[in-house]
């Protein structure tokens, strides 16, 4: 059979695919991408047994439907160095010989049989699903991802959870130092429920998602989730385990509070980063009338350095130590202009917070503090 598509469009789509792709896999079909051709229409599968990713590209011609395989490395290697034009392939779907012609020469490679590719799991009846603003899934993934641990001492912690409420969904990610809950007011559940999703699925939405208000279906079982929108559809296996009470470690009431602004004090921890311990990376934080502190010193290699930011803080003189690099992790997640920062006292969790939220949200940050043993 015979089908004709333009260059661009399909490596494209190969390319985006890709980042499902295991370098190393359980089954060597699943080193192929699937290719299903059907009424015109190329959809094509990439899958690591754990999520699956499925999206279509427009065919210039097309003689009948079919169904093969391709390694994906032969097929996009093969394209990448073909200018932007129209590609005819031309298949024996028996001995699986692919032949490419375009407008200056023609390549061949060697397909595999479809029968071999797993099928794809099917959703339970009564699953929970949601249609969210795909700007609100990429938001929320994009503000809980860098938070979450990365070893699987805690396998939930490893992934982001999803708490459909009854006034909002709430987006949570944490690795026990560090934690992120962002509320998104826009969405809302008749029933609490939710699920774990892994972080490799969460980096690839982070990278497909579009930054509007065009809708996406979210659906869940116990079992399986899937992100359905125009351009693609993604399943994966949520995260088994129940997510620890994340509202119980946030501290209700820490009564010194600052207003910063992010950008000045992003500048000024990574100076004085720069001179802090590389084991510790403690950075001590000073806040005193109108102004807070940064210092951090290395005793090892006699380095110490100190800068003051002008702030908003009317309280108490406070001093506490937080890692440097999970404080700007937090202050670079964050678009705001101004932050404000509430603490308690040296030994309690930090919080973290923009000046100003958006209507449509609330997000809320937390950091555990260091010791310091000379405070």
């Amino acid at each position: 059979m015979k089908f004709k598509v333009q260059r661009s469009a399909l490596f494209n789509k190969l390319q985006a695919l890709n980042r499902v792709l295991n370098s190393k896999n359980s089954l060597a079909i699943l080193d192929c991408y699937l290719f299903e051709i059907k009424n015109g229409v190329m959809n094509i599968t990439a899958s690591d047994s754990e999520s699956s990713l499925i999206s279509s590209v427009e065919l210039i011609e097309c003689e009948s439907d079919a169904r093969f395989c391709i390694k994906a490395k032969v097929i996009q290697d093969t394209l990448r160095e073909i200018a932007d034009q129209p590609v005819q392939f031309d298949i024996n779907l028996e001995t699986m010989e692919i032949r490419g012609d375009y407008m200056n020469g023609y390549f061949q490679i060697v397909g595999e049989q479809a029968d071999e590719y797993p099928a794809p799991p099917a959703m339970a009846s009564d699953a929970y699903a949601f249609s969210i603003p795909q700007v609100t899934l990429l938001s929320g993934i994009s503000s809980s991802v860098f938070a979450l641990a990365e070893d699987d001492v805690r396998p939930v912690m490893t992934g982001i959870y999803f708490d459909f409420q009854s006034d909002c969904l709430v987006f949570v990610g944490t690795d026990g130092r560090k934690l992120v809950r962002k509320k998104q007011f826009n969405v809302k559940s008749e029933e609490q429920v939710g699920f774990i999703m892994p972080k490799k699925p969460a980096n690839i939405l982070k990278g497909l998602l579009t930054k509007d208000e065009a809708p996406c279906e979210l659906a869940f079982d116990q079992k399986l989730a899937r992100v359905v929108t125009n351009d693609f559809t993604l399943t994966f296996r949520p995260i088994e385990g129940r997510y620890p009470n994340y509202n119980s470690v946030i501290p209700a009431n820490n009564p010194y509070t600052a207003t910063i602004d992010r950008q000045s004090f992003i500048s000024a921890l990574k100076r004085v980063m720069v001179q802090c311990d590389q084991a510790s990376a403690l950075v001590k934080l000073q806040l005193t009338q109108g102004q807070l502190t940064l210092s951090g010193q290395d005793i090892n290699y006699s380095k110490r350095g100190e800068e003051t930011v002008l702030c908003q803080y009317a309280d108490s003189d406070i001093r506490i130590g937080f890692k440097a690099n999970l404080l700007l992790d937090i202050l670079n997640s964050l678009e705001c202009t101004e932050v404000v920062l509430k603490l308690a006292d040296p030994g309690r969790a930090g919080l973290i917070m923009p000046a100003e939220q958006k209507p449509e949200e609330e997000v809320l940050l937390l950091l555990m503090p260091m010791m310091l043993s000379d405070y």
